[in-house]
């Protein structure tokens, strides 16, 4: 039935939605930081917002940054990342980041106050673990993560290949058995 003029309609009702478009389940990981798994035995880990620029958030779009040197610190009821390399944006001009910059971590108080304690424990440090996109915004996995000595390392190892060996019978013994 086509609708007249002046005929009333009901109001359209929309849901309301706290980001529209966004989807905050999915996880696009643009850069991970494996060595500091090997190096440290990570005990705790906190997702953090980061303060950034259009020209670093445009160039971690185009999925390069690196983690490897990073570390984080609380100065003065503040967390900071530092020497995590973002490269400048390709087609930015003046406006253009500084690389190797310290960015300000964005956490809730508790969190930055645990994070306190737990570096300022003998032999702990806080590590970026991941670098991704979460509901288009920019986090940071940072881990509390204790060095591991070499010993640990080479166990580490030795149990990973053991598992890879064991793997590797058991797919071709069920080739042989079909």
């Amino acid at each position: 039935m086509a609708r007249g003029r002046g005929e009333w309609r009901a109001p359209q009702t929309h849901k309301p939605a706290s980001a529209p478009g966004r989807d905050t389940t999915t996880k696009t990981v643009v850069a991970s930081n494996r060595r500091a798994r090997f190096d440290y035995a990570i005990e705790d880990v906190f997702e953090a917002g980061m303060v950034l620029t259009g020209t670093e958030v445009k160039s971690l779009r185009q999925g390069r940054a690196s983690l490897v040197d990073g570390f984080a610190e609380v100065e003065r009821g503040e967390a900071w990342l530092e020497a995590v390399h973002i490269p400048e944006y390709a087609e930015g001009t003046w406006t253009n980041h500084e690389p190797r910059r310290r960015r300000k971590l964005l956490l809730h108080a508790a969190e930055i106050e645990k994070l306190a304690q737990s570096a300022a424990q003998s032999g702990y440090t806080l590590v970026p673990l991941q670098l991704y996109f979460r509901g288009g915004r920019v986090k940071v996995e940072i881990g509390v993560a204790k060095g591991k000595k070499t010993f640990d390392k080479r166990q580490a190892l030795r149990t990973q290949t053991d598992e890879r060996e064991a793997q590797r019978a058991m797919r071709h013994r069920s080739r042989i058995g079909e």
